[in-house]
């Protein structure tokens, strides 16, 4: 299979708006690839490298050699390019990388050319997104797409599962089952506007403290016992402590679902930075198990489940949990967590199974919404489906003791709309003090209401905090630069949080 042939329905993907149009392209490119590739399509065609990354930053595709005049690259051939360039370490290796990286943008055609700059720098959003491509390879190998979701729930590798489905079919994808030592993709949780609108869809449920921590799904076979990520990635080394938790239990196997933390010795947490830094010793607390002693729960409801784990995890290892039946005491148990420093609560149906992989009704999160008001500084000009759009927002706070000054924390393009992105474009060039061929520099004045989970320290920028997970909410063209929030409001926004 050419790569030029996965450009192509890139490029047609991403001018097609209808999500039955984007399936049906998808599915035409799998059904040219064999099985051996298909698992470098799906990757590829979902913006993704199989090595996930592989030491090439931006700055290595600014400068690249002239296209070839007709295609030969195949997706096999670009695969195994970018394995041995990922692989490239010690000294002198940067400039392997830019020669091995030159070769192959060599002998790519000026389509393929944007199509690999597109992927490797991560700017590759064309709308095909995992469901779309699931659905895409369902409809590829001819099987239900619901045998071909629940073998992805199972085993969490997309670009396999389709491989099995358009070799095997049906029988394949069967065979896909819940093994310990195996992680799974984790059940996510979709947002709800408030308690009392979790509520009313779930109650009675359970609600259950949520934690600032870092996913991690446990799996134990005995003396073995291996931790896994959020993304599945195994991270057993890195905490010891979670591995002697595991081996503790009153259990020969098991799969349990939770989060890894820094406490402090009141119980309180460490900030997410502390956490994910692992400098601290963390702390595994659980609230959700899949698998215990032999027998697959992760089809039970959710009651059942909790039965289970509090079996065989004491309280002192298990997220702090309460039944609700209305919304004034599930609003107890959301003062109760954030009054411990915690981010809100997680509501849970008692009926629901564990949707591995999927982000359901059967859990909703309830959190505090911080929102700031801050000034744009310089923004970034779009790639791929953004190219021609000032996307990437440079975004400041009020500088405390000087009413004209700004301190930059942080960058974000999350939450633009095309709208709002041709409207920024169109007021940032206007407001342009310097229109450099990557960032444009622009006078303090248009204001943005953004959204964000918190804040954390930060070297790169000298107010010495930065936003997590920052969103563009709207643009507040109705409001002056010397009305946005300073740096002191950011700082106080997060450490004392409005209760939802």
């Amino acid at each position: 299979m050419l790569l030029a042939d996965l450009a192509a329905v890139s490029e047609t993907v991403a001018a097609t708006s209808a999500r039955s149009g984007k399936v049906e392209a998808l599915a035409g490119a799998l059904r040219l690839a064999s099985p051996e590739e298909a698992a470098i399509a799906v990757a590829y065609l979902s913006g993704e490298l199989r090595q996930r990354q592989i030491g090439v930053g931006w700055a290595a595709l600014r400068a690249l050699p002239p296209a070839a005049a007709a295609p030969s690259l195949t997706v096999g051939e670009v695969d195994a390019a970018c394995a041995a360039i990922g692989a490239l370490a010690g000294p002198g290796s940067q400039t392997t990388r830019r020669a091995a990286l030159g070769a192959l943008f060599a002998r790519a055609t000026e389509r393929e050319q944007r199509f690999l700059r597109a992927l490797l720098s991560g700017e590759l959003r064309q709308g095909a997104l995992e469901g779309v491509m699931a659905e895409a390879a369902a409809r590829a190998a001819g099987v239900p797409a619901t045998a071909l979701r629940r073998a992805l729930m199972l085993r969490g590798d997309l670009g396999a599962v389709a491989a099995a489905a358009l070799a095997g079919g049906g029988e394949a994808l069967a065979a896909f089952r819940l093994e310990v030592g195996r992680p799974v993709r984790p059940m996510l949780a979709s947002p709800a506007a408030d308690i009392a609108a979790a509520m009313d869809r779930l109650g009675p449920a359970a609600v259950e403290w949520k934690l600032d921590g870092m996913r991690v799904q446990v799996h134990r076979d005995g003396a073995d016992v291996g931790v896994f990520s959020r993304t599945l990635d195994d991270v057993t080394a890195r905490v010891p402590g979670i591995v002697a938790a595991a081996l503790a239990l009153p259990v020969r196997s098991a799969v349990l679902d939770g989060e890894a933390i820094a406490l402090r010795a009141d119980g309180r947490p460490h900030l997410f930075q502390d956490t994910a830094s692992r400098e601290l010793p963390l702390s595994a607390l659980f609230f959700d198990v899949l698998h215990a002693d032999g027998a697959d729960v992760l089809d039970a409801p959710g009651a059942a489940r909790a039965e289970v784990l509090a079996a065989i995890v004491p309280d002192a290892l298990r997220v702090p949990r309460r039944l609700a039946d209305d919304a004034a005491r599930a609003g107890a148990v959301l003062e109760e967590a954030l009054a411990m420093g915690h981010e809100g609560v997680i509501v849970k149906s008692l009926e629901a199974p564990y949707a591995a992989g999927r982000r359901g009704a059967g859990w909703l999160k309830v959190k505090p919404v911080h929102t700031l008001d801050l000034v744009v500084l310089a923004a970034e000009w779009g790639h791929g489906r953004r190219r021609g759009w000032l996307s990437n927002l440079h975004l400041g706070a009020r500088h405390d003791s000087d009413p004209g000054a700004f301190v930059m924390l942080g960058k974000t393009f999350k939450g633009l709309t095309d709208q709002m992105l041709t409207w920024q474009t169109e007021r940032l060039l206007e407001l342009a003090t310097d229109r450099g061929d990557w960032v444009v520099r622009v006078r303090p004045e248009l204001v943005v209401e953004i959204a964000f989970d918190g804040i954390q320290r930060s070297t790169r920028y000298p107010g010495g905090v930065a936003l997590r997970f920052a969103r563009v909410l709207r643009h507040r063209p109705d409001k002056r630069a010397e009305e946005a929030d300073t740096l002191a409001a950011v700082v106080a926004t997060a450490a004392h949080p409005p209760v939802v």
